[in-house]
């Protein structure tokens, strides 16, 4: 795979991740009642960012939880290494799931059918880093980092220094 662009530099993901954790809680006026929700492997330690910086602006923890929906995929694709971990229950919830790329969409119903397992939230919203369209199902983000128009043959690959030891969001392309 060569690297064809470079869409989000480490300043980018950092005001994304901010952005998104300001609309959060714009849009739950507060944090009471608010969780996150990362999906593995890259959704996890985007979801600890943001309630690190809604800590920042606000002053009050937000659980965090992490999600492996390998199980509950329709695919039989694999999701990264990893337990879930939901130390909190959802019951009458406002549960953010987090995800680094929003793509088809099967991620996300997968994760959602994931979270109802665990107890019926009060809702469910979505914050994906990057949205790059080509949706299989009607599924959209409530909090987006950036819009990212792709052809289906491209791939976006997101790098977080938790993961790949640098944070940068690039377009691949074959060869």
């Amino acid at each position: 795979m060569i690297e064809k662009a470079l869409i989000l530099d480490e300043k980018g993901i950092d005001r994304a991740v901010k952005r998104i954790a300001h609309e959060i809680i714009e849009r739950n006026k507060g944090t009471k009642d608010v969780c996150l929700i990362g999906i593995l492997s890259r959704g996890a330690p985007l979801a600890g960012r943001i309630a690190q910086n809604i800590f920042t602006f606000e002053g009050q923890d937000v659980p965090v939880g992490v999600l492996n929906i390998g199980e509950y995929r329709d695919d039989g694709k694999k999701t990264g290494a990893g337990e879930t971990s939901v130390p909190f229950s959802v019951e009458g919830k406002r549960v953010v799931l987090v995800d680094d790329v929003l793509f088809t969409g099967r991620s996300v119903r997968a994760a959602i059918e994931a979270v109802i397992d665990q107890g019926r939230p009060k809702k469910i919203e979505l914050a994906v880093l990057i949205d790059r369209g080509h949706r299989e199902l009607p599924i959209r983000p409530d909090f987006t980092g950036k819009n990212l128009p792709t052809s289906k043959e491209e791939i976006v690959k997101v790098y977080l220094k938790e993961t790949d030891q640098q944070d940068k969001v690039v377009i691949l392309s074959k060869g």
